[in-house]
């Protein structure tokens, strides 16, 4: 339980950090995408508003309790053989 509390405030912390980057420096996807990920993909940055930033919190904040359940369950199966 407290894994999944850690993992949640983590990437709640990483996705306000990102969200204002992008806010503050648009083309920050883009050059993420091309130096990062090596892909040419245009993108809009126009999709900004609260109810944005609120429901794409919740989705990451599901995403990483989702990875640190599977985290742990892994953790305990196979630190046992």
């Amino acid at each position: 339980m407290h894994l999944t509390k850690v993992a949640a405030a983590w990437m709640s912390i990483a996705y306000a950090i990102c969200y204002v980057g992008v806010v503050i420096f648009p083309s920050i996807r883009n050059l993420f995408m091309r130096y990062a990920l090596h892909a040419d993909v245009a993108f809009q940055s126009d999709f900004f508003s609260f109810g944005y930033f609120i429901s794409g919190l919740i989705i990451w904040d599901i995403l990483a309790i989702a990875g640190a359940w599977l985290f742990a369950v892994l953790f305990n199966k196979l630190g046992k053989g």
